[in-house]
């Protein structure tokens, strides 16, 4: 959905949205609030079994930040994307799978709860680039210090509303956003509650 008086988009609170980004294009990622994290994954368009890869990002910047002015990895170690910007105080989460239904399992819960895992699927879906699994995303804005002994922390956003980060395609790609719907621990914030973002591509 669009914000008419912005010329922004929007991704409701609890959803996903894929949007194809072209090759020198860039895709800006609004904190509206403030408090919301959005699991941001990037597929090939030619080819959606090349995508973003925390896992190979980690590897080849031996960083489990993101920094301005470095790029983000594929899966076959190819730059994929460029973070430009980032008003934010830069902390960025490489570790964590996306939330499925079997996470909040896990912490409780006895009905569906609305997750990453299916935000990414149904995103795609809705474009007709149905993908058939769920690579780890880029957790944007979301907080989890971690101990030298490895022990990790679930904690709120550093980030303040407005906060953003610009990403530069190398490649025609498809990003796809999800404000993250956890709301059992306080990663998108003290009280908990999943907002909407919003975003422009240029």
């Amino acid at each position: 959905m669009t914000n008419n008086a912005s010329g922004l988009e929007t991704v409701p609170a609890r959803k996903g949205k894929a949007v194809h980004v072209n090759k020198d294009q860039a895709i800006t990622i609004i904190n509206t609030h403030g408090t919301q994290v959005v699991d941001t994954w990037c597929f090939m368009a030619e080819d959606l079994s090349e995508f973003m890869s925390m896992e190979h990002q980690r590897s080849v910047t031996q960083s489990v930040f993101p920094i301005v002015g470095q790029s983000l990895y594929s899966n076959n170690r190819r730059p994929i994307l460029t973070l430009e910007e980032d008003t934010s105080p830069g902390r960025h989460d490489t570790l964590l799978a996306a939330c499925d239904v079997f996470r909040y399992q896990m912490l409780g819960c006895e009905d569906y709860h609305d997750n990453c895992t299916d935000n990414l699927a149904t995103a795609m879906n809705a474009i007709g680039c149905p993908v058939s699994e769920t690579p780890s995303p880029l957790n944007l804005w979301m907080n989890i210090p971690f101990q030298s002994d490895g022990r990790t922390e679930f904690c709120p956003p550093l980030s303040k509303p407005g906060d953003l980060v610009r990403l530069r395609a190398h490649h025609n790609v498809i990003v796809v956003m999800s404000t993250c719907p956890q709301d059992m621990v306080p990663i998108n914030g003290e009280e908990m509650i999943v907002k909407e973002v919003h975003y422009h591509v240029e």
